[in-house]
């Protein structure tokens, strides 16, 4: 499945058994020798009974991680195409509290990414304070960045232009840096206007994607903390377009966009 070209290899975990270990996951996700993919989603009976399902979420290096707001557009449709809800609005467990998706008309999805938390040690990341930005040493430079969760950890740097951003380079640097102990993606945002931007995000254990739902959750946030964007927000990424929407601290993100079924088939795992 591809959400903006953020591509998954989904299994329903439900109906079969599946033990993924580190080492199966980085076979799957290999693009010569395996399916290929940015991550893989595992759909799972619930946990709670306050929700519908759960989902656990596996980087290309075979990482777990917490959330991934394409995968959760992918993971709506999965389970309306294979018959396993027919609601609209279902709720959904993940390893950083549940989530909540939405059967838009238009055939899009739309997804509570949740709260945002910016308290340092929850995200979590290394500083005296908080504040709205910090300066992060990297390679020697002082880098200039917001850091917050979206249930994931993320750091924001605006740039001038997108395509000229250091994206490769410092990506990893600031992804690796001892000041995130559970690592960090890092989105680099240019501002168009107070409504539309440009994203590009090197996703943690996996490098740069097409695109990443929670990046840009972390984006407009980080934006709207900084007084640079409206409460919506058109976000442009290589694979396509996202709407994200947040209002104000204490508020959950809304974000919309597609998400489709790419082929099927089987694997010996």
């Amino acid at each position: 499945m591809q959400g903006l070209g953020n591509d998954f290899v989904v299994f329903d975990a439900i109906n079969q058994q599946i033990q993924l270990t580190p080492a199966v996951c980085r076979e799957i996700a290999d693009r010569h020798f395996g399916i290929g993919c940015d991550q893989i989603l595992l759909i799972e009976s619930p946990r709670s009974v306050n929700t519908d399902f759960h989902y656990r979420i596996f980087n290309a290096d075979g990482s777990e991680v917490e959330a991934c707001g394409n995968g959760a557009r992918c993971f709506a449709v999965f389970v309306r195409e294979k018959s396993l809800s027919r609601k609209n609005i279902i709720s959904v467990g993940t390893m950083a509290g549940s989530i909540i998706l939405k059967h838009q008309p238009d055939g899009y999805i739309e997804v509570d990414m949740g709260i945002p938390i910016f308290e340092p040690s929850r995200i979590p990341f290394e500083t005296p304070h908080q504040a709205k930005s910090y300066n992060l040493n990297v390679g020697g430079d002082k880098i200039n960045l917001c850091a917050l969760s979206m249930g994931n950890p993320h750091a924001v740097i605006i740039v001038p232009d997108i395509t000229q951003a250091p994206v490769s380079h410092l990506g990893p640097l600031i992804e690796t840096n001892s000041a995130f102990p559970q690592k960090t993606n890092v989105g680099f945002m240019q501002i168009v206007q107070s409504s539309e931007i440009h994203l590009r995000v090197h996703e943690r254990g996996t490098g740069e994607t097409l695109a990443c739902g929670t990046g840009a959750s972390a984006a407009v946030v980080a934006g709207r903390l900084l007084g640079l964007l409206d409460k919506q927000v058109l976000v442009h990424l290589p694979g396509g377009d996202l709407v994200v929407k947040w209002h104000s601290e204490g508020q959950p993100v809304l974000m919309q966009g597609p998400a489709e079924t790419v082929y099927e088939g089987t694997i010996d795992l």
